[in-house]
């Protein structure tokens, strides 16, 4: 007998990885509902719930909660305890009062019990919170996730058309890239693999790369120059013109942290030949 399909519901789903997930689970014929502050444009078998507070969202019927709500940067209205944090245990709530048994969260790699970091200890928090919870869970500590459409690569896209890509110091720190398909498939596995059930799980590609290297090869045939600035520049920069500025502050603290791991674990527990993204 077909095993039946999961119905998995995803909150962030208007973001890089929820869009393309959204897509992606999709075009598998698994249903989705979308948990989102704005409407969307919606894809087949899919459904959106708009809230103005997750605690207003009525019970939902689905066997998983991949959980994307989060932010990379602070504001004077947005900090990293009222979304990190706090909207993770909303979440955790919603799974409870709704019977979910699932979680799958994505938090960030280099996150640990010694950071001092301020995101990186939202996310902790937000993963222990999970681990309390007594939800099967499986949290992804992901690596910069990369698609035609991701933060990074929007971010260098804009750089190139403005005839030069700044690269913050020495520019030899390592990123260690995961392709948005892969990520996808990892999220669908975790939903039913036992392997993955009650795991916290590196969530990288398989080659690592100086950033330096990085922007060198995604530059390729364009007609950019590369230049490196001071860190100490780039940093004041992102502390005095934060709107303008290229790199954010806590963008600069993830680069320079030069954060990889192995990616044989990941590949191990999921069953997934991980593929280097193509950029690569």
């Amino acid at each position: 007998m077909e095993k039946s399909k999961p119905v998995i519901s995803i909150s962030g789903s208007t973001g890089f990885v929820g869009t393309n997930l959204g897509k992606f689970l999709s075009s598998q014929n698994i249903s989705v509902i979308n948990l989102s502050r704005k409407k969307q444009k919606s894809f087949k078998s899919k459904k959106t719930l708009v809230f103005s507070d997750i605690d207003d969202i009525p019970k939902i019927h689905c066997d998983a909660l991949v959980h994307l709500i989060g932010t990379g940067a602070q504001t004077t209205s947005s900090d990293y305890e009222s979304v990190n944090v706090r909207q993770t245990q909303k979440i955790i709530n919603l799974c409870k009062k709704s019977k979910i048994k699932k979680i799958i969260y994505i938090s960030g790699l280099g996150v640990s019990d010694n950071t001092t970091f301020g995101y990186f200890i939202s996310k902790l928090k937000a993963e222990r919170l999970i681990k309390e919870s007594r939800l099967d869970y499986t949290i992804l500590r992901a690596s910069y996730i990369v698609g035609s459409d991701d933060p990074l690569s929007q971010n260098l896209t804009r750089q190139i058309k403005n005839g030069t890509i700044l690269v913050p110091g020495s520019g030899s720190y390592r990123l260690q890239p995961i392709s948005i398909h892969d990520v996808c498939r990892v999220i669908l596995e975790s939903v039913h693999n036992k392997n993955l059930s009650n795991k916290t799980v590196d969530l990288v590609g398989p080659k690592t790369i100086s950033f330096a290297n990085y922007v060198k090869k995604f530059a390729r045939g364009k007609k950019a120059k590369i230049k490196k600035i001071p860190l100490e520049q780039a940093y004041f920069d992102a502390l005095n013109n934060p709107e303008n500025a290229l790199y954010g502050i806590d963008d600069l603290n993830i680069m320079i942290g030069d954060f990889t791991s192995s990616h044989h674990k990941l590949e191990k527990l999921s069953g997934i030949k991980l593929k280097t993204p193509e950029i690569l």
